[in-house]
């Protein structure tokens, strides 16, 4: 009898163990993933899977099955984050100031446990696996450069996940629908004359303008957004002056924009650059905006997310779908989106015996290894369904 995905990946549960410690104790920042991609390309080579260089520190491995057919992505993020560890385990960072905070180091884990053993079955379905390695996902980088060099083309299918502590462990969801928002970054910049602060008549104040802009800056959103269309706004910087006695000549804020809706997004890129002009006018100033795109919403395909949640039954059982609903965090998951469809799976990782309670990005973080043997085999899973050669 054929073993199953989940039964494949509980017999190399401590092989993944021993592969994510590793990764979490040397983690490395976006595009500075050298150490990592050098361990990745170790385990591929050992398993006979070949691969390529993409990007900067991206890695594409390949497994062709015993004949054409459709062609599916799997893809895993590999970078950490800026937060200094100090949680005593026997395998935290050696790295200071560099922490796996965010359970990348699993995601490369669970892909690299699915390639091994979809490579080991690669004579039992048609078509072709890519598993993506990527750099940079905190940056919102490296799915561009994985795209850019050719990684998604002919690809019919692209299926990730993110570990999350809001759903507990064993338990998942992959719905079809909006998922993550889009984010975009708005850089303002009122720009006036100095002068001394004795005699402000004489100079042309960049502060009282920008700050009357940026107070206004939500109800600029209220009163031009359908209020069913969620759009979140926040001013993560803004510098304004240079001492005491010198009336500011800049004042500039970064605005982060999360939206899901794109007509609305571009309804408040209008209304944002209407308004900061007419408090510029107001002050006889001048004022620039300029918008950075960063991610595209994550939206799941529904048939796709039909075959994800059909495979996470085989894996966690039907009565582990969890409800997740959509939230304003953002993903570059979502570049690959742009060019195939593609579902983004939510793995539980909440569990309180274990203390795997925190949130990604908190310096508290910490991720409970039973989601291991589970995410490898749902990759699996996933990749056999919708080659359509997945046992029945």
């Amino acid at each position: 009898m054929t073993e199953t995905p989940l039964e494949q990946t509980t017999k190399i549960e401590q092989q993944l163990i021993e592969f994510r410690r590793l990764l979490h104790s040397e983690p490395e920042l976006s595009e500075n993933e050298f150490k990592t991609q050098e361990k990745i390309i170790a385990k591929l080579e050992e398993f006979g899977i070949p691969y390529k260089k993409v990007g900067k520190t991206s890695t594409i491995a390949t497994i062709k099955g015993k004949s054409p057919g459709k062609t599916v992505a799997l893809r895993a993020d590999i970078d950490a984050l800026p937060i200094n560890e100090d949680l005593g385990l026997d395998f935290q960072s050696k790295n200071p100031g560099v922490m796996h905070a965010c359970g990348h180091d699993a995601h490369t884990t669970m892909a690299m446990g699915a390639a091994k053993i979809l490579n080991e079955s690669k004579e039992s379905f048609d078509g072709e696996v890519r598993i993506f390695f990527q750099e940079a996902e905190e940056t919102f980088e490296g799915a561009k450069k994985i795209v850019a060099d050719g990684g998604m083309d002919g690809v019919d299918a692209v299926f990730g996940m993110h570990n999350y502590n809001t759903i507990p462990t064993g338990s998942f969801y992959s719905g079809a629908g909006d998922l993550f928002s889009g984010c975009d970054t708005l850089y303002v910049t009122f720009t006036g004359k100095s002068g001394h602060g004795g005699t402000p008549q004489l100079g042309k104040d960049s502060f009282t303008p920008a700050a009357q802009f940026a107070l206004d800056l939500q109800q600029i959103i209220a009163k031009n957004i359908d209020s069913r269309d969620p759009v979140v706004l926040n001013i993560g910087r803004f510098a304004s002056g240079t001492k005491a006695n010198i009336v500011p000549k800049e004042s500039t804020m970064d605005i982060s924009m999360r939206y899901f809706d794109e007509d609305s997004r571009d309804i408040g890129h209008e209304a944002i650059k209407r308004h900061a002009q007419a408090f510029a006018d107001m002050y006889e100033i001048t004022v620039d905006v300029t918008i950075e795109p960063s991610t595209p919403p994550t939206k799941n395909d529904a048939a796709l997310a039909k075959i994800a949640t059909s495979a996470g039954m085989k894996i966690f059982g039907s009565d582990k779908i969890s409800e997740f609903p959509r939230a304003m965090n953002s993903e570059d998951f979502s570049y690959y989106l742009q060019e195939a469809p593609g579902v983004y799976g939510i793995i539980g990782i909440y569990n309180e015996k274990k203390g795997t309670t925190h949130a990604p990005h908190d310096d508290h973080y910490e991720l409970d290894e039973d989601i291991l043997k589970l995410g490898a085999a749902w990759h699996v899973e996933f990749a056999l369904e919708f080659l359509g050669t997945a046992d029945n």
